[in-house]
């Protein structure tokens, strides 16, 4: 007797349920790959349970200002108001910034080092970010008081900031505590907040402490001219662990050197070319993928709808 071969209908999967799987997939694979094999797996990707976490750091970190645009619009639509976490590098206008604030009514993690927004959008769009409780702003350079003054009257659930700045950023610069006592005014339920690289003075630091009694760490690599009494800060905050001020080996570079912005108009760093439309009405994904060793990976695609007449248009071979 034929042993019956038993085959698992992994397409009659909820939708949740194969957002999760999908998850664990690279961000090429599940916009180029899984919505060419069925029907029920191509809804999945353009519905919102792929993309309430959203990480495209280290692509954004590469890519054309203006591929970077269409990505996030693409897939900030798609979450349909369910985006939890946004990390990306390098926006590059307060107009995707603005986009980026209305809709994060769920979201709770957002990560925007290297951005080019300003303060007064900022100021303008921090209320509609009340439900944040992580924010990177780390090497933002247009950005100052202002902008985390705003933050922090609006973002009251906030506990997590990071405000890091590259040392030649503050190269022959005179002291600035005004990001600083923003900080302390605005936002006292503070867990965690790294200011490595800047110019704040003691009194600031200590006004920090003063005002963020929930401090568990504090970042002060790079602060050359703050002095603090070890012995007084063990006595008075014996939980908080401070990094800093002095850096005893190096200054971790690792993420400010993947930001290889010098791009021109024929390179080519979108990982691959799609039609907008609605966002959501896309079949094919011409292009090429940039790996990490600077090489271009060909993508075959195969079709599992229709009769293939597109895929016979494009030189693909016919779906099995």
């Amino acid at each position: 007797m034929e042993e019956q071969i038993e085959f698992r209908h992994w397409d009659e999967l909820i939708p949740d349920a194969l957002g999760l799987i999908f998850s664990n997939l690279s961000l090429q694979e599940i916009l180029t790959v899984i919505p060419s094999v069925c029907k029920s797996w191509r809804k999945a990707v353009t519905g919102p349970y792929c993309w309430q976490e959203v990480d495209i750091e280290e692509w954004s970190s590469r890519c054309q200002p203006h591929h970077l645009d269409r990505m996030l619009r693409m897939l900030i639509t798609r979450s349909s108001g369910s985006l939890r976490k946004l990390c990306v590098s390098g926006l590059h206008n307060d107009s995707i910034f603005s986009f980026i604030t209305e809709n994060a009514g769920s979201l709770q993690t957002l990560r925007v080092r290297r951005s080019e927004m300003s303060d007064s959008v900022v100021e303008r769009t921090a209320g509609r970010l009340s439900t944040i409780t992580f924010l990177d702003l780390s090497y933002c350079g247009k950005i100052g008081a202002q902008a985390l003054e705003a933050i922090g009257r609006h973002c009251k659930l906030l506990v997590t900031l990071c405000r890091n700045m590259h040392p030649l950023d503050a190269a022959g610069k005179l002291l600035q505590d005004d990001e600083a006592n923003a900080i302390a005014t605005t936002m006292p339920r503070l867990k965690r907040l790294e200011m490595a690289y800047h110019l704040i003075s003691t009194g600031s630091v200590m006004n920090i402490l003063a005002s963020c009694p929930q401090l568990e760490l504090l970042d002060l690599r790079g602060y050359w001219d703050v002095k603090l009494d070890s012995q007084l800060m063990k006595e008075k905050f014996p939980k908080l662990k401070v990094l800093g001020p002095f850096v005893m080996d190096y200054y971790e570079m690792d993420d400010w050197d993947d930001d290889c912005s010098d791009y021109s108009d024929n390179s080519e760093y979108l990982a691959w070319e799609f039609e907008m439309g609605d966002y959501d009405d896309y079949d094919i994904y011409d292009g090429m993928w940039h790996d990490d060793e600077g090489r271009f990976e060909e993508l075959e695609l195969r079709f599992y709808e229709g009769n293939g007449e597109e895929a016979g248009i494009l030189g693909w071979p016919q779906s099995p």
